[in-house]
């Protein structure tokens, strides 16, 4: 495990040892100041927001972070509306028809249409298959001398070659439960790419400019490299997982969180070295496994409130046995309201048996999908951890919860302890925003740095796998899977 100091994190690294139960002593000696270098600049400076507490938490039911604009799969308008909520918990979003993505046509030499083909040739070091990009074909238009049919052919299989290393050469449809759109194509155009690396007279630096900056990355393309060729199945798998990587950004960020749900590890990275773990708890498999999903972390809420989804409220009957049985509703935290029309609100008051634990990190996304803290901590001693209704619980949450209130928010230490010793529903708001990636790898490296198989236990793998053995589909505007969109706001 990589040092906290090498890092300068002297304060972090000090807070990591302040407890639920820390002497006051010991919080005085936490240093508060943390480096700059090491954190991503924010895009403007703004005021601090104060750490907040609902005024009625314990009369009303506690209003839920508005959901995420889901991006629009259209070039044109990417994230315009906001997700409306339907039945059975699910969120319906506007309809757009996918188009396929047409490639420009730019002019090229008879050099670079060699370095091309040379470059198609070698792409399998990759984990690409070269037959996707018509290499015969495209040795046959460069036999023919420099011609408008060999700009059109040259220009096509070089930007199927630059989508597939920048967005994944899988389609949409076999990323199963896939709602992380990648920013890449924004930021590093088709076009772009091709008039550069025409200009430069480089095609072969593409592989490099697109391929994704994560170790991870660079050790799956280590394994294929020594993987033998008769070895299909352990290829095929290194190709899929390798392709995973390239479905999101290609930079993942200085500071981020990263889950591998099959590997039940959360990792806090740092310039791409991990400098804390914590084991995790994923959603059963089924209609509540965990979705791949990019997302930002935005708040810290210590000893959160939760309040309980009517599907459990109603479909249950937690509401009447709360308004029926008053002792039973006090011991376990639980406080009713009715409204207006009848509908009986239900929400569990903060402390160590709220069904948060003592803390959630505020992720907005349309599947109220979040890390928290649970009060069930026998669960993190199994070796397959797959047992919640969607989100992730994350054992040392508290700990967890002060990293990123000391990071995020730039909250002092011996503050941060405080605030989550208090009993008190607190929401630390980050004024630094980080993103948190809840991933789905087969074979990875592990928070040891081994490369290491995990199971399957969704079955994503198949629909993969089996896309590999097709022929490459065209690219659409399509961002991210069209599957339902369930809210899986439940912790239980």
């Amino acid at each position: 495990m990589t040092s906290f100091k090498r890092f300068g994190f002297t304060a972090l690294s000090t807070a990591m040892a302040v407890s639920l139960t820390a002497q006051p002593v010991l919080a005085q000696r936490i240093k508060t100041e943390m480096p700059e270098d090491i954190l991503p600049k924010p895009a403007a400076a703004k005021p601090a927001p104060a750490a907040t507490k609902p005024a009625t938490a314990t009369t009303a039911p506690a209003t839920s972070p508005a959901p995420a604009t889901i991006p629009m799969q259209s070039p044109v308008n990417p994230a315009s509306q906001q997700p409306l909520p339907g039945a059975n918990g699910t969120v319906s979003e506007p309809v757009v028809q996918p188009i396929f993505l047409a490639e420009p046509v730019m002019s090229w030499s008879l050099a670079d249409a060699k370095a091309l083909l040379s470059t198609i040739e070698y792409i399998g070091k990759e984990g690409l298959l070269p037959a996707d990009y018509q290499p015969a074909a495209l040795k046959a238009a460069i036999a023919g001398g420099e011609s408008d049919a060999l700009d059109a052919l040259a220009s096509k299989v070089f930007a199927w070659l630059i989508e597939d290393l920048r967005d994944g050469r899988t389609p949409m449809e076999a990323r199963v439960q896939w709602f992380a759109v990648d920013p890449d194509q924004d930021d590093m155009p088709t076009a772009q790419i091709m008039a550069q690396a025409l200009s430069d007279h480089d095609v072969p630096g593409v592989v490099d400019k697109l391929a994704p900056t994560v170790p991870d990355y660079a050790a799956l393309k280590a394994e294929l490299a020594t993987t033998p060729m008769a070895n299909k199945a352990k290829r095929a798998l290194i190709r899929a997982n390798m392709d995973r990587w390239r479905w999101l950004a290609r930079d993942l960020g200085d500071v981020y969180l990263l889950t591998n749900v099959p590997e039940f590890q959360l990792r806090l990275t740092v310039r791409n070295k991990i400098i804390r773990t914590y084991r995790t708890v994923v959603g059963k498999p089924g209609r509540t496994a965990t979705p791949q999903l990019a997302e930002t972390v935005t708040a810290v809420v210590f000893n959160p409130t939760w309040t309980v989804p009517q599907s459990i409220v109603q479909g249950e009957g937690l509401g009447q046995k709360v308004l029926n049985n008053p002792r039973w509703a006090k011991a376990a935290g639980y406080k009713a309201t009715k409204g207006a029309d009848g509908t009986i609100y239900v929400v569990q008051q903060p402390g160590p048996t709220n069904s948060l634990g003592l803390m959630k990190i505020d992720m907005p996304n349309p599947h109220a999908i979040y890390l928290h803290d649970t009060p069930a901590k026998q669960y993190f001693d199994e070796d397959v951890r797959a047992f919640s209704h969607g989100c992730i619980r994350t054992e040392r949450a508290v700990e967890l919860g002060m990293t990123m209130a000391i990071l995020g928010a730039k909250m002092p230490a011996a503050e941060a302890a405080d605030i989550s010793r208090s009993g008190e529903y607190t929401k630390v708001e980050m004024t630094r925003t980080f993103p948190v990636y809840l991933t789905y790898f087969t074979i990875a490296r592990s928070i040891d740095g081994e490369l290491k198989q995990f199971n399957d236990i969704y079955g994503r793998d198949k629909p993969v796998l089996d896309s590999f053995t097709q022929p490459r589909q065209l690219k659409t505007t399509q961002r991210t899977s069209d599957e339902e969109i369930i809210e899986l706001d439940n912790p239980l």
